[in-house]
């Protein structure tokens, strides 16, 4: 029996550029049009995009209209990366989607495409090709077309003797040199792999006098490990200024950051320095460095780049020297490709970029914390003669371990400071967490932690969960219902047209 022969491949700016008029301009087909008109002709087409969804979704239509090939044999698939150019983002988020498709099999040929997209992925696309998920290799261009990418290595007898020499060097080496210090990070508290990665990381980072971008959810302690990095770092003896960006009003961003003249603008009556003199010579820490307005972007650019600011009202350029941290729990790489945020200031910012995982993926940190909490609690309770001893029974510990922890760190203690507020005795109890956590669901989110109460609903629980994958599926196959009823094991796109009748839901109000 003959294989089924499927191209996976990103889309790529250029893709969008003659869907969206560049065609008539000289532009051309794109890449991905350009390999779907050749003679070959395939049984799925998987498309990766890390541009919005409802872009890269008109985008499909219109290849359907120009390529001839159905929306069942056409699949949309976003994929969240670090940025475009992180080649370890890249490698993880497509191995982990070649993976749900059931990739590598027997009876299917694989081609990647390499001309969409940055070249970093398609550094990638060649690593996979050539090691877990064997493929063919294309590449298109205006001039010459669809041409196949053709060269052969080995991968086990060209490289990799050599590559585990040189690691058992390495790892010789650094068994019997010098154990790197984790002096400064102290205050971070931690036993789990996740953690200990990112703070070596950040070791490493603190002495190279580059930018840095701390990448995390609110609560997983982007601070502490910007006060660590500042500590281990040459200008620990030098100025630290925090700025939590999001607390600026837009209006006045640039004044904070920059400074002013007297009368620069009404209101201005003095002389303003600005954050970034304020800490010349040491660090600045920009925390929701996301949420700065688009001619802030612009200003933190020049300064990055120029290490010079311009007060407001002034002519006159400031020499600075100043090493900037920052953070967010935004999706900045989603905001870079919504075109909300500066591309030439993300890179700029991202030399050193570290990402800080949530509370519910650290194994075996929890209990580590409650213990930490828990002592810092009962010290700030001494001498206060309403206060008690507070311990944490194992039943409770139970269920502070299977809490998601939305809110990271910050509510794991927050939470335990309630507990040891209500409960009636020395030892905090399942009721007394219960009571302390500040439980806010979302459709599709913790189904299996629930918890079990006089007025849980299987069936409402249920239905959530198949809106939710009914969700995911339109989502990923750009609202394709034949192709969203095959990834859902649905025989046709009648059966999900009556499951989505049943739960009375609308699939184009899914993503608002």
């Amino acid at each position: 029996m003959k294989n089924k022969q499927w191209l996976i491949s990103w889309i790529g700016n250029a893709d969008h550029a003659a869907f969206e008029g560049g065609e008539t301009a000289g532009i051309g087909m794109g890449p991905i049009a350009t390999a779907l008109l050749d003679k070959t002709r395939y049984d799925r087409v998987c498309l990766l995009t890390n541009y919005p969804h409802s872009r890269s979704s008109q985008y499909c239509d219109w290849l359907e209209s120009k390529s001839g090939y159905k929306n069942n044999s056409l699949d949309l698939q976003e994929i969240n990366l670090v940025n475009p150019i992180h080649y370890a983002s890249i490698y993880e988020e497509v191995s982990k989607h070649l993976k749900a498709l059931g990739l590598p099999r027997d009876d299917i040929d694989l081609t990647f495409h390499l001309s969409p997209g940055t070249p970093a992925m398609a550094a990638i696309w060649i690593m996979l090709a050539k090691t877990r998920f064997p493929a063919k290799l294309i590449q298109t261009s205006k001039e010459n077309g669809l041409d196949n990418v053709d060269f052969n290595f080995d991968l086990a007898n060209d490289f990799l003797p050599e590559y585990l020499q040189r690691s058992g060097q390495r790892i010789e080496r650094l068994a019997s040199g010098p154990q790197e210090s984790t002096l400064h990070f102290e205050k971070i508290v931690y036993k789990s792999d996740a953690v200990k990665t990112q703070i070596q990381l950040a070791h490493r980072i603190a002495a190279y006098d580059v930018s840095v971008l701390i990448l995390g959810e609110t609560g997983t302690g982007k601070e502490l490990f910007a006060e660590a990095i500042r500590a281990a770092s040459d200008r620990s003896g030098k100025p630290f200024i925090t700025v939590n960006c999001g607390a600026i009003a837009p209006e006045l961003a640039n004044s904070e950051l920059f400074g002013h003249v007297k009368g620069a603008f009404t209101g201005a009556s003095n002389v303003r320095k600005g954050h970034f003199q304020e800490a010349n010579g040491g660090t600045l820490f920009l925390d929701e460095v996301g949420d700065l307005p688009a001619d802030t972007q612009v200003r933190l650019l020049r300064a990055l780049q120029a290490k010079e600011v311009t007060p407001l009202g002034d002519s006159q350029a400031i020499k600075v020297d100043v090493r900037i941290i920052a953070a967010t729990h935004r999706d900045l790489a989603a905001d870079v490709a919504s075109g909300r945020f500066r591309e030439d200031l993300f890179h700029r910012m991202a030399v050193g970029i570290l990402k800080l995982p949530p509370l519910r993926e650290r194994e075996g940190d929890i209990d580590l914390l409650i213990d930490t909490f828990i002592e810092s609690i009962n010290a700030d309770a001494l001498g206060k003669p309403e206060a008690q001893f507070k311990k944490v029974s194992v039943a409770a510990r139970k269920i502070l371990n299977s809490y998601p922890w939305p809110g990271n760190v910050r509510e794991l203690y927050h939470t335990l400071v309630r507990a040891s507020i209500w409960s009636s005795g020395e030892t905090i109890q399942p009721e007394d967490v219960q009571s302390a956590l500040l439980q806010v669901q979302t459709r599709g989110e913790n189904v299996l932690g629930r918890t079990l109460t006089v007025d849980f609903d299987l069936q409402k629980l249920l239905d959530e969960v198949s809106i939710d994958y009914i969700s995911r599926a339109l989502k990923q196959t750009g609202d394709r219902k034949a192709s969203a009823a095959d990834l859902l094991g649905f025989s046709n796109h009648q059966t999900l047209n009556n499951w989505m009748k049943r739960l009375g839901v609308d699939h184009k109000s899914l993503d608002k």
